[in-house]
C-alpha cells in the first residue's frame, strides 16, 4: 500500500469499506490468537491429567502480563504514529515506530531476567501448590524464561504495521506465529510425539512467536523505501514529544493490562482453594469465553487508525461514523454469542476435558462469564477511542473502575455470598456498570469535538 493509497483510506473510502479493510484482519489474527491460546488448554487437556491443565491456567497471569508492555509501546507508538500521520509529520511516524520497537525489545529482556530470578516467589503469588508447582515450573520456562522478548516483540511490530494502514501483513505476522503453534502443540506434547507434556506447549509457543518476529523483520525488509514502520536505531529518539505521546496513551494502557493480571490471581488463587478441578475448569471457560472478547477487542483495536486520523485532521464526521458502524457490529456478534454458550456450554467445556466434575463447573462458570458480552461492545471501543484520540487519562479511569473499583470487590463480596460459583459473575457486574459509563463519557466527547468543528 503506497502513501496515496494509505491517504484515500483514511479519508474517503467508504466506512463500512474502510472498517472492513482495518478491523477484519485484526479481528481473524484475535481470533487465530485466542485458537492458539485454546490449543494449549485442548491438547494438555487430552493428557487427562488436571495438574497440566492448572499449570496452564496458573501460568495465565504472567503470559497476560506481556500485554503491559505490549500495550505500553504497541499500543501507545501506534496511537502516535496514526495521530503524526493525520498531521503529516512523516519524520514523527517513523521515530516514534523505532522508539516503541526499541523499548519493547528491551522490556521483553528485562522482563524474562525478572521473572527467571524472582521464579519461587513467584509461583507462590500466582497461587502454585507443591502439587502443581513443578508443572507450572516448566510451562514458564519456554513461555517466559525464554519466550517473553519475541512474544513481546511480535505483538508490538503488528501494532507498528497496523497504525499505516496495512492490517492485514500485521493479521498474517501474528496468525503465522499462532498457526504453527497449533501446529507444533500436539507434536510436542502428546505422547506419540516427543511426550513433553505441559513443557511442551511452552516450547510450541517460543518457536512459534519468534517465526512471528522473523515473518515481521522480512516484511520490513521487503517493504524499505515503502513504509513509515521503522526499527533503524539511527531513527530511535528520546525527544519529550515521543516519549510524552506515546506514554500519555501507553501507560493507561499498560496499567490496565496490569490489573487484568491482579484480577485474574486474585480470582485464580479464590479458585485454588476448591482444588485443580476447580482451577482447570475456570481455565477452560475462561479461555473459552476469551473467543467473542477478543473479537470484540480485535474490532476495536482495527477501527483505531481510522479513528486517530480523522480525530488528528479534525474530521470529526467520519471519526463518529467509524465508531458507530464498529459498534453496530460488535454488538451483533456479542449477543450472538451469548446465546450459543448459553445453550452450549456443557459440550463445548467438555471438548476440551472429559471429566464430569470439570464440566460441571466449566458449565457453570461459563454461562455466567459470557453475561459480559453484550455490555463490553461498549466498554472496549470506548477504551479504543480514547487511546486513538490521545486521552490516556480516561482510559486508565476506565481500567481503575473496571477492576479496582468494580471487579475485585465484586469477587470478594460474590465468593461470600456464593462461594466459587459467584466468582464468574464478577464480570459482568463490572461490564454493566462501566457500559453506562461509557455512553456518557463518549456522548461529551463527541458533543465537544463537533462543537469544536463546527467553529
Amino acid at each position: 500500500m503506497n502513501n496515496t493509497e494509505k491517504i484515500e483510506l483514511f479519508e474517503s473510502r467508504s466506512i463500512p469499506s474502510a472498517v472492513a479493510q482495518l478491523a477484519i484482519p485484526t479481528v481473524l489474527s484475535s481470533l487465530v490468537m485466542v485458537l492458539y491460546n485454546l490449543a494449549d488448554t485442548y491438547f494438555v487437556g487430552m493428557l487427562a491429567d488436571p495438574i497440566q491443565n492448572a499449570a496452564v491456567t496458573l501460568a495465565a497471569p504472567v503470559l497476560l502480563a506481556f500485554n503491559a508492555v505490549n500495550n505500553l509501546f504497541g499500543v501507545g507508538s501506534s496511537s502516535m504514529m496514526s495521530r503524526a500521520m493525520g498531521s503529516r509529520d512523516y519524520p514523527l511516524v517513523s521515530q516514534s515506530s523505532a522508539f516503541g520497537f526499541y523499548c519493547a525489545l528491551f522490556s521483553g529482556i528485562l522482563f524474562s531476567a525478572v521473572c527467571t530470578i524472582f521464579l519461587q516467589p513467584l509461583l507462590i503469588l500466582l497461587g502454585a501448590t507443591e502439587v502443581t508447582s513443578a508443572a507450572t515450573q516448566e510451562y514458564m520456562f519456554w513461555t517466559v524464561t525464554c519466550g517473553a522478548a519475541p512474544s513481546i516483540v511480535n505483538v508490538v511490530m503488528a501494532y507498528l504495521v497496523r497504525s499505516e494502514g496495512s492490517a492485514l501483513h500485521a493479521s498474517i505476522g501474528t496468525m503465522s506465529g499462532c498457526i504453527l503453534n497449533m501446529i507444533l502443540d500436539p507434536i510436542f506434547i502428546l505422547p506419540w510425539g516427543f511426550n513433553m507434556g505441559v513443557a511442551g506447549a511452552g516450547l510450541a509457543t517460543f518457536l512459534s512467536n519468534c517465526v512471528a518476529c522473523l515473518y515481521f523483520f522480512v516484511l520490513l525488509w521487503l517493504k524499505r523505501g515503502n513504509t513509515f514502520v521503522c526499527i533503524d536505531i539511527r531513527k530511535l529518539r528520546f525527544t519529550r514529544q515521543i516519549v510524552v505521546g506515546v506514554c500519555s496513551v501507553g501507560v493507561p494502557a499498560s496499567i490496565q493490562n496490569l490489573l487484568n493480571v491482579t484480577g485474574m490471581t486474585i480470582l485464580n488463587n479464590f479458585t485454588a482453594v476448591y482444588g485443580a478441578d476447580a482451577v482447570a475448569a475456570m481455565g477452560i471457560s475462561h479461555k473459552i469465553a476469551q473467543v467473542p472478547f477478543q473479537v470484540a477487542l480485535g474490532l476495536s483495536q482495527g477501527v483505531m487508525p481510522l479513528i486517530g486520523y480523522n480525530f488528528s485532521s479534525g474530521n470529526t464526521p467520519r471519526m463518529k461514523a467509524g465508531f458507530v458502524f464498529a459498534m453496530k457490529l460488535m454488538l451483533t456478534a456479542m449477543l450472538v454469542s451469548l446465546v450459543f454458550f448459553q445453550l452450549l456450554a456443557g459440550p463445548i467445556v467438555r471438548a476440551f476435558m472429559d471429566s464430569d466434575v470439570i464440566v460441571a463447573y466449566g458449565t457453570s462458570f461459563l454461562r455466567a462469564n459470557s453475561l459480559a458480552l453484550p455490555f463490553l461492545c461498549m466498554d472496549f471501543l470506548a477504551v479504543g477511542v480514547f487511546q486513538a484520540i490521545g486521552y490516556g487519562r480516561f482510559a486508565l479511569l476506565f481500567a481503575i473502575l473496571r477492576k479496582i473499583v468494580f471487579e475485585i470487590p465484586a469477587l470478594y463480596i460474590l465468593n461470600w455470598l456464593l462461594p466459587l460459583y459467584g466468582l464468574p459473575f464478577a464480570q459482568p457486574v463490572a461490564e454493566v456498570i462501566l457500559a453506562v459509563v461509557a455512553v456518557v463519557m463518549l456522548s461529551r466527547i463527541f458533543r465537544t469535538l463537533s462543537l469544536k468543528t463546527s467553529k
